[in-house]
């Protein structure tokens, strides 16, 4: 009786571990519809990137240190500037600090426009708190100027210490200044001419001939034309009358079922996993969690009672114990439940983020996951 337990039991544990894993794709009647705008961007319509170098004052000690000779000879050539003769030997001051200075210039950003800038630190400085922005110029990739900056900073942090000991709160070494820069020079952009050119965000054939058809339906065939998977080329048609901003703003305003490729994104430091709707999974089989099985025997002796005929005999006592680890190990997911019950799936049987990250690499690894895996 003892060994048919015992066998029963393994038998059990062996079928325990396995689990199959089935997934389907989600219907695509689901995919929202968007408008072409918001998937799309005119060809020449950019934003671009302004860089300047300055001089953070007013820190309380927090500044570079005299080992950061690049913020002394700053602050000594600005004073020349100023009237004032000194050398970078004879400037010492820690409420002082070297900074890179960014921002972005928007394609129709005119004279006297603000843009939010980023304040970083260049050199040993501990904090930017409190400090202002002097004068900065900001400058494009072709050396010139576009904008000029200046004003306090705002610091979404703290570093405080004393006596060898320190706390600090998100990155006080970086601050903002909204509105902080002025638009000097304007960046020429016009939309002479007939012809129009538009970028997809996320190039694709699909979405490119659905933009292309839905532009033609609207104005008529010959409106717009796809050239590969990221160009369409559009043409003002003759007889709308309203310029070429208003048909912009009509074409921006169709909305497309943008096509959306199969593929799975695994970021391992935090633990996050993203399916797309249409992520196909092959009947696949995973054993999952720690099963163990303990069978431990006692002897007991069994006294009869008294002035009676029994004898003393010794029984033995079997206790059986089987340890899942975790609840819930025995799923089935059936071939008509989406990618989300995959998931859900995993998360039901025990499986940490950690481990249906290793079940969806190991299943890619198998051949059966019939999508492009990300891995950040």
């Amino acid at each position: 009786m003892f060994k048919f337990m015992k066998e029963r039991i393994l038998v059990l544990v062996l079928l325990s571990i396995f689990i199959i894993l089935i997934s389907s794709t989600i219907s695509a009647a689901n995919d929202p519809e968007v408008e072409i705008g918001n998937i799309t961007r005119l060809k020449g319509q950019r934003i671009n990137q302004l860089l300047g170098y300055g001089i953070v004052v007013g820190l309380n000690g927090s500044g570079d240190s005299n080992r950061s000779q690049a913020t002394l000879q700053s602050v000594a050539n600005m004073l020349q500037n100023f009237g004032v003769n000194v050398t970078d030997n004879q400037v010492a001051s820690q409420n002082i600090a070297a900074v890179m200075v960014t921002a972005e210039l928007p394609p129709v950003a005119h004279n006297g426009d603000q843009l939010d800038i980023t304040v970083s630190s260049i050199g040993d400085a501990d904090s930017l708190m409190g400090g202002t922005l002097l004068l900065t110029p900001l400058q494009a990739p072709n050396g010139e100027i576009y904008a000029s900056a200046q004003g306090p900073l705002s610091v979404g942090g703290y570093s405080v210490g004393d006596g060898g000991n320190s706390e600090v709160q998100n990155h006080p070494t970086v601050g903002r200044i909204p509105g902080g820069a002025l638009v000097e020079k304007e960046i020429g952009s016009s939309l002479s001419g007939e012809q129009l050119t538009y970028i997809l965000a996320n190039p694709s054939f699909k979405t490119a001939s659905q933009i292309s058809s839905t532009i033609n339906n609207k104005f008529g065939p010959g409106t717009a034309r796809a050239l590969n998977a990221s160009t369409i080329n559009i043409s003002k048609p003759d007889n709308f009358n309203y310029g070429m901003v208003n048909f912009i703003a009509e074409v921006n305003s169709l909305k497309v079922t943008p096509a959306v490729e199969a593929r799975v994104v695994i970021d391992e430091r935090t633990g996050t996993v993203v399916f797309s709707h249409n992520v196909h999974i092959s009947t696949v089989a995973v054993a999952h969690g720690n099963l163990s099985v303990s069978i431990s025997t006692q002897q007991e002796v069994s006294q009869p009672e008294p002035f009676s005929e029994g004898e003393t005999r010794v029984t033995e006592d079997v206790e059986i114990e089987v340890d899942e680890g975790q609840e819930g190990n025995m799923l089935i997911v059936s071939q008509e439940n989406t990618i989300e019950d995959l998931v859900t799936a995993l998360n039901a049987i025990g499986a940490t983020p950690r481990d249906i990250i290793s079940i969806i690499q190991k299943i890619d690894a198998a051949g059966a996951l019939h999508a492009e895996l990300e891995i950040q």
